[in-house]
């Protein structure tokens, strides 16, 4: 437990290309990294394992002259090629036993939930984070059904003790409700990636997080 990462991020940069205006994810991202981002997931299911492992190569230069952590999403095998911080676990992905028996105790794992028994499962099972989704409506989530909620949210965030990530649907007019409700930070895709100026977009996500944590010291 010594040498694990630290979950010292409020806001996860989930990567979707296609939604990037142009196609260039990886200056997408890095406007992302100006703005203030220090954690990004890597999660290009469509693309070839050597396609992946290339992306990953690019994306792990660029967060390094950032300090930023990059996790893969579900491929072990690219997250620990490329030299990668951690990986992120979905419903159908390794186990997380055996996820953490391959990576080792120095790379963080998160995992997907969408319950609060699998949040409760992740966490029994030595996961350093999870998201919990979808809080609001977004296509990209729509196969796992209705919207949790911020009531879900904040059960889950009461059950566990490591950090929870709000994730689905969440703009900047959100934030301060789903921090509200105890998350740690948000995961996003679309409010920052489909923006026209990443960098900008960044810049205010995390003013309205510093503004909701603000607003919560005041009513301590």
């Amino acid at each position: 437990m010594a040498g694990r990462l630290l979950v010292d991020f409020p806001l996860y940069l989930i990567s979707d290309r296609k939604q990037v205006p142009g196609g260039d994810l990886c200056a997408a991202v890095e406007g992302a990294l100006r703005g203030g981002v220090r954690a990004v997931q890597l999660r290009e299911k469509d693309l070839s394992s050597r396609e992946l492992y290339e992306l990953a190569c690019r994306l792990r230069a660029i967060t390094s002259r950032y300090g930023a952590k990059l996790l893969i999403n579900e491929r072990l095998d690219i997250a620990l090629a490329a030299g990668a911080d951690g990986v992120h676990l979905g419903e159908n992905s390794l186990p997380l036993v055996q996820a953490r028996k391959v990576v080792g105790e120095n790379m963080l794992v998160g995992v997907s939930c969408h319950d609060r028994e699998r949040a409760l499962a992740a966490q029994d099972n030595g996961a350093d984070f999870i998201t919990f989704s979808p809080i609001y409506f977004t296509p990209s989530k729509a196969p796992y059904g209705e919207p949790v909620g911020t009531e879900r949210l904040a059960e889950a965030c009461r059950l566990l003790r490591i950090p929870v990530f709000a994730l689905g649907g969440i703009k900047q007019e959100t934030v301060r409700a789903v921090l509200g409700h105890g998350a740690h930070g948000i995961a996003l895709i679309s409010a920052i990636l489909a923006s026209d100026d990443p960098e900008r977009a960044t810049r205010e996500m995390l003013e309205e997080i510093h503004g909701a944590w603000q607003q919560k010291g005041k009513k301590a």
